[in-house]
């Protein structure tokens, strides 16, 4: 039995991973035979791959020795090699679903969602290696798993080696794919191509010697290459332009580098003297960049013997830009409309990387580096059928739904993620698979609109909802307005607010205006509270007294310093009332009590109300100081009697940063239903106000209110 090679690994892992070989029960099975592994070990080393790389690809294929993974002198490197393990691990996901797919669907998708579950970018290099060996084998497989092998190659390893530059890798992909998805069409081309090699390398290279005379003669300094074409890239061109092979253009192709943007031009000048040129097969690209910004001068000429000949111009600089991505020569390549900015971004660092790796002093500054600039900003979700959802970061399974189709938005009742039932504000990850569950009737919800809630992070999916709701009769738009609108005004005990304040607040002309923009999620509920409050505190804010007196602060036990500025008095106890439970940032007013110092109430307090009129004199103005450990409130919570209720409302509340103090709970008798009497530790009023809206939004909660 042939063991592994490991020339390309240092001697004390070499001798460790023989040394785990030899030991007695050590399954030395690869998944792949001996030398398709070996050839892509030589793969690896031909793009100078690292140490963790080659140790991940062989132990990957060798489970037996994963299983030791522990027992290597890997140091450092241990933790990096076991995330190459996972992401080739997370790669035979995306196979199997390529697998149950129609050839050819779909598969930018899949070739998202496999870049966005690899953590370690280094995995992609593997993963070509390993294919192009197989490919190279796969002469000896049956025919139908050769094909089904040939279709993943074309579909996710060409395109994604193009994209990495890894050309050598590429072209044979491709080449090896269209032998075996098109082997008649193959076998018709490779003849043309044999038959015409010899003559035509001899023709280029004498285009080469002619050219670099001329551009010598000219005085301008110029590199000029020939363009190998590959048999997959001849095919391609064939079917695109509908021409027969004699009449392409790029068989015969040089291209000419040179030093700046105005040798560009001199160089045409030289090529189109020198040679007659085709008028409709001239592009300027450096006066008109393409809109992935791809520079250079394209032409066609008549050459020596009547021959066409393509050539290419351009700088140094944008052909080094192309190859580093910037150009993003694989978006025209492949004819789709390219990826967003940020898959760009994330497509052309890992170029960087690999052209990077071998010369880094450092690898883990390298790897620090990757890790800041690829934050992964989409989500690559899956249907049941494995079709691939490109998601903003933090879409919920409503946002998925609105991604299918705007009905499917518009009736979602639930969701279940990867088979298990979750909220509707459950955040997606990559690779999650997705089903919406529907009924028969669109009947989108309001709360839906509002950012706090958590239902929707994609501004697309809250527009269609928005869009939904502009659709409805004015006096419907009215009275949901009302409704929402007074939910949040009795939860927070401001029903007898003026509306008209907040109304002039938010550019409504009348109360129902205002209810208008609730309903259409254009002000929220809380944004509404808020500014009655705010305009509540200016209207009974006192004029400062003549000369200002000091203003000196109370302390609260429990509370921190700070915490309450009064008025006129010094060095008073001062607390918060029992009847009222005031929160950070409501309008308040102090009463100094017989024996209890100053007590702060909400200013509308019907309590402070009594006692203001019987002594009017105990009235202090006071306000607020800098935040402390919090303020306690009371809010009941009256919801059907279910399973997870009193867990559901106990997590909320945790992950909203609060506390739970309290809680006491009552049934209803012969209801279903039962109340709760949460005392709850907040910050401030826009806590309380976050954190009302989200209980509400609860299953089977019928009312939320602060209680006081």
């Amino acid at each position: 039995m042939q063991r592994p090679s490991c020339g390309a690994l240092s001697d004390p892992l070499r001798e460790a991973l023989l040394a785990v070989w030899r030991q007695p029960g050590t399954d030395t099975q690869p998944r792949l035979p001996w030398p398709v592994l070996a050839d892509t070990l030589d793969a690896l080393a031909l793009l100078s791959a690292d140490e963790a790389v080659i140790a991940a690809a062989l132990l990957f294929d060798l489970p037996g020795l994963r299983a030791r993974l522990a027992e290597l002198p890997l140091g450092n490197a241990t933790a990096a090699v076991r995330g190459l393990l996972d992401g080739q691990d997370a790669a035979d996901q995306v196979w199997a679903l390529h697998a149950g797919r129609e050839a050819g669907r779909n598969s930018e998708g899949l070739r998202r969602l496999l870049l966005s579950i690899v953590h370690d970018l280094r995995v992609v290099p593997v993963l070509l290696a390993r294919q192009l060996a197989c490919m190279r084998a796969a002469d000896r497989s049956p025919e139908e798993q050769r094909r089904a092998l040939a279709q993943l190659t074309r579909d996710i390893h060409a395109p994604l080696a193009n994209r990495l530059g890894i050309w050598q890798l590429k072209w044979e992909l491709e080449d090896l794919a269209f032998r075996f998805l098109e082997p008649d069409t193959y076998r018709h081309i490779a003849r043309e191509v044999d038959e015409t090699r010899l003559a035509r390398e001899r023709y280029v290279e004498a285009v080469k010697r002619r050219l670099s005379v001329a551009l010598g003669e000219h005085g301008i300094r110029a590199e000029v290459s020939g363009r190998p074409k590959h048999i997959y890239s001849i095919w391609r061109k064939m079917q695109k332009k509908k021409l027969a092979f004699e009449q392409l253009y790029d068989l015969r192709a040089v291209r000419v580098m040179v030093d700046d943007v105005a040798a560009c031009y001199a160089a045409l000048g030289v090529v189109h003297a020198l040679w007659t040129p085709i008028p409709s097969e001239f592009d300027d690209y450096i006066a008109r960049p393409k809109a992935n910004d791809y520079r250079s001068l394209h032409t066609a000429v008549i050459g020596p013997e009547g021959r066409t000949v393509e050539v290419q111009i351009r700088t140094h600089e944008m052909h080094a830009q192309a190859e580093l991505g910037v150009a993003a020569h694989w978006k025209y390549k492949e004819g789709g409309k390219g990826a967003e900015k940020a898959f760009d971004r994330k497509i052309t660092w890992m170029r960087q990387l690999l052209e990077q790796a071998q010369d880094a002093a450092n690898p883990e500054d390298l790897a620090g580096a990757l890790d800041a600039e690829l934050i992964e900003d989409r989500v690559y979700a899956l249907s049941p059928k494995g079709e691939v959802m490109d998601l903003p970061a933090g879409a919920t399974p409503l946002d998925f739904a609105y991604h299918v189709h705007t009905m499917v938005g518009h009736r979602c009742r639930g969701a279940k993620v990867n088979g298990r039932i979750v909220p509707l504000t459950y955040r997606l990850r990559s690779g999650d698979r997705v089903e919406i569950m529907t009924a028969r009737d669109a009947d989108p919800r309001r709360d839906w609109l509002l950012p706090a809630n958590g239902f929707l992070a994609s501004n697309r999916s809250r527009e269609k909802v928005r869009t939904w709701f502009h659709k409805l009769d004015r006096a419907r738009n009215v009275q949901a307005g009302r409704e929402l609108l007074d939910r949040e005004l009795k939860r927070l005990g401001l029903q007898q607010a003026d509306l008209m304040l907040a109304a002039r607040r938010f550019h409504a002309d009348s109360v129902d205006d205002l209810y208008i923009q609730v309903a259409l999620g254009d002000t929220g509920p809380s944004q509404v509270s808020r500014a009655l409050l705010e305009a509540e505190k200016e209207k009974n804010q006192p004029a400062p007294a003549a000369p200002p007196l000091p203003r000196p602060t109370a302390r609260r036990e429990g509370i921190g310093r700070s915490d309450f500025t009064v008025q006129g008095v010094g060095n008073l106890l001062v607390q918060l009332a029992r009847c009222c439970q005031p929160v950070a940032g409501e309008p308040i007013t102090g009463y100094l009590t017989r024996t209890r110092g100053v007590t702060v109430h909400r200013a509308d307090c019907p309590a402070l109300a009594r006692l203001s009129a019987a002594h009017p004199e105990r009235a202090l103005p006071v306000e607020w100081g800098r935040a402390g450990a919090g303020y306690e409130v009371d809010v009941m919570v009256r919801a059907m009697d279910r399973r997870w209720l009193l867990k559901d409302i106990t997590n909320l509340i945790a992950q909203e940063d609060a506390y739970v103090l309290n809680i006491n709970s009552d049934p209803l008798r012969d209801s279903g239903r039962m109340q709760l009497r949460l005392r709850l530790k907040v910050s401030d009023y826009g806590q309380l106000s976050t954190l009302l809206g989200k209980l509400d939004a609860l299953p089977g909660v019928d009312e939320v209110r602060r209680m006081g």
